[in-house]
């Protein structure tokens, strides 16, 4: 897809009014669930259930026991037998997306950073829950702490999360860091049965702990996770004499044992996120930091493909 909005969607950190005019391309995207919605809260979603909802479905001969308010009258006076409307309900359904903004995030050897390709990625999921008439809300993790955006249908809500992801961005958290199983373990606080859960991270540190927490978090929820990950991540084990800086201050990296545990890691988090998303019927998608961020997402959630659980 093209940029025919001029978005800043690149570098070190997310500009705000380009997260804002994700709205317009977000409106092309399905992030409708796999399944029925679980929720009970009248929205745009269609359910099986019948009843009086939002759109009707057929006109069928008068049950006893049927709703008379339903009663189609011109069809019962042509028929001379009563008829009823049945309508098939919506259901509204939350949707919530988990933002891994931790140290690791702030990383890239191309493009944008990973929290930055996060952000862009986020904000039009938000829009198109939005455009959905859903509730949109999420959790921002910085390492030290989290912050609750609640689900509401409100496009200040949707603010209110890009606002927290932009602010978080300008101040990542140095020190102890939030493990991904905490991070699960608070999101099965925060989701109720019905809700659309996104995660986005890099998954760096995901281990048994995550793995019981995801499939936990998956009894009764539609989950995808959405790791994030940079080229040079997978070859870093390769290179020689690789200059890496933080912003302030610039080192060499060196082939040792400690780049060696480092890449033995990754790749045994990244093998254990794809056994825990099989075994759990999560959707798994795999993001770059230099995937273009509206093709990415309209390439997986275009709203005349139907999305099913699977590894891309």
């Amino acid at each position: 897809m093209s940029n025919p909005l001029d978005l800043k969607l690149e570098g070190t950190q997310s500009h705000l009014s380009s997260l804002l005019q994700l709205r317009h391309p977000a409106q092309e995207l399905n992030i409708y669930s796999r399944q029925y919605s679980r929720s009970v809260l009248l929205g745009q979603q269609k359910t099986t259930q019948r009843g009086r909802g939002m759109e009707f479905e057929e006109v069928r001969q008068y049950h006893a026991g049927d709703d008379v308010r339903t009663i189609d009258w011109r069809v019962t006076a042509r028929t001379q037998v009563p008829h009823t409307k049945l309508f098939r309900e919506e259901r509204e359904r939350p949707v919530l997306l988990i933002c891994d903004l931790r140290p690791n995030m702030f990383f890239g050897s191309q493009k944008r950073f990973k929290s930055v390709q996060l952000a862009n990625l986020a904000a039009q999921l938000a829009w198109a829950a939005i455009h959905h008439k859903d509730r949109i809300g999420g959790l921002v993790f910085d390492g030290q702490q989290q912050h609750d955006i609640r689900p509401a249908r409100s496009k200040h809500r949707v603010m209110q999360l890009l606002n927290t992801l932009c602010e978080q961005e300008s101040q990542p958290s140095p020190g102890e860091q939030t493990r991904m199983a905490n991070i699960l373990l608070d999101s099965r606080r925060v989701a109720r049965p019905g809700s659309a859960v996104f995660i986005l991270s890099d998954f760096h540190d995901f281990d048994e702990a995550a793995h019981h927490q995801l499939h936990c978090l998956a009894r009764h929820i539609d989950v995808s996770c959405i790791r994030i990950s940079d080229p040079l991540e997978a070859r870093l084990s390769q290179l020689q004499g690789l200059s890496i800086s933080d912003g302030e201050q610039r080192s060499t990296l060196q082939r040792g044992p400690e780049l060696d545990r480092f890449t033995d890691q990754q790749m045994k988090s990244q093998d254990l996120l794809a056994q825990a998303c099989a075994k759990s019927a999560v959707e798994l998608l795999q993001c770059q930091t230099t995937d273009d961020p509206l093709s990415w997402l309209a390439g997986r959630f275009a709203k005349q493909k139907t999305r099913r659980a699977c590894h891309v």
